[in-house]
Order: C-alpha cells, then sequence, then structure tokens
C-alpha cells in the first residue's frame, strides 16, 4: 500500500529548533573553514617567502574584500569551537535534554554573533 504523506521541500518554509540551527551551522561552518584554509596557506607561504612576499601579502590584506574574507574564516572558525565544545559536553552527558539543549543551541549562536563582532572590531 502506497502511502500518500505530503512532501514539503521548501527549506524556507520549515521552522528548525534552535538545536537543528546549531547543529546546521556548525556543518556550515566547518565548511566554509575548508574552503578558506587554501587562501590561508597561500598568505602564509607568500609572506614567508622573502620580503616581496610579504609586502604582496600585506597589500592584499589591505583590500577589504580580503579582510572580508579573514573575518568569515575567524567567524567560522569561532562559531566551530564554541559548537564544539557545545557537542563535547553534551557528549558527556550534559544537556541532552529537550529544554536545556534547546538553551544551550541558543546560546552557542549568541556566542557566535559576539564573536563575530569582536572578531570584525579587532580586524578592522
Amino acid at each position: 500500500m502506497k502511502k500518500q504523506r505530503p512532501i514539503n521541500l521548501e527549506l524556507n518554509t520549515i521552522s528548525f529548533p534552535p538545536a537543528a540551527m546549531a547543529s546546521i551551522l556548525h556543518r556550515v561552518s566547518g565548511v566554509i573553514m575548508l574552503v578558506l584554509v587554501g587562501f590561508l596557506v597561500w598568505l602564509l607561504a607568500t609572506s614567508l617567502s622573502g620580503p616581496e612576499g610579504f609586502a604582496t601579502v600585506k597589500s592584499v590584506m589591505a583590500h577589504p574584500v580580503a579582510k572580508f574574507v579573514i573575518w568569515g574564516f575567524l567567524t567560522a572558525l569561532g562559531y566551530h569551537i564554541i559548537a564544539g565544545v557545545r557537542h563535547m559536553i553534551m557528549d558527556l552527558g550534559f544537556g541532552v535534554e529537550k529544554v536545556p539543549g534547546q538553551r544551550s543551541a541558543r546560546f552557542s549562536i549568541a556566542l557566535g554573533v559576539v564573536w563575530a563582532v569582536v572578531a570584525g572590531v579587532w580586524l578592522w
């Protein structure tokens, strides 16, 4: 017997709980870091190649787009660490119930936003 169940594939109409949002953002931040690590390795290698390379990196980092990319990396790194600590605490058995889990998810997202603002202020 074929079940006739409604299928909703419009993700913008689905209301995700805070724990799901924290988990999705944790994965997204990991992907962002993976993509941007090549740029950071290039910056490091170029800056260590000599005075000319360092001057090149200095001029690249003066551009607002490069600063935005570095800010994105710092934001992703900060949130990934915050959410990772949350996941490790939950792996120890603390906050695995629904209400504490939602509360810790909201807290980690809020702390990630604060970190993003602090990283932006520090970078610019």
